[in-house]
């Protein structure tokens, strides 16, 4: 495998994770997705097409995260098990530019 710096990459992935969980927080929203209960979109009747829109975007956008997140989750468990930089698919090594670019990456650039 080519050398990779596993400190440097679980930092970065931490790193990165930090900041999803904090954009999930700015959401409204859990490491889950889930939105939290107290959370408001729209006091009145009037406003509820308003309201229901923008939950669905913020939902949306929460589960973007949440995805994001498994996927640096599944990242740093791969740095801690040994298998990072091996494409879960084929088996074969996952190029170092591609790593580079997108450190949580569990698949080659052919799969």
């Amino acid at each position: 495998m080519t050398n990779i710096d596993l400190n440097a990459v679980r930092s970065q992935l931490q790193g990165l994770r930090d900041r999803l969980v904090h954009q999930l927080a700015e959401l409204g929203s859990g490491e889950s997705g889930d939105l939290r209960a107290d959370l408001q979109f729209g006091d009145s009747f009037a406003d509820a097409a308003a309201a229901t829109a923008e939950r669905t975007e913020v939902l949306g956008l929460a589960d973007t995260l949440k995805t994001q997140l498994e996927g640096v989750d599944r990242a740093i468990k791969r740095v801690t098990d040994g298998g990072y930089g091996i494409c879960v698919s084929c088996g074969k090594e996952i190029s170092a530019a591609r790593l580079e670019a997108r450190p949580e990456s569990i698949y080659c650039i052919d799969c």
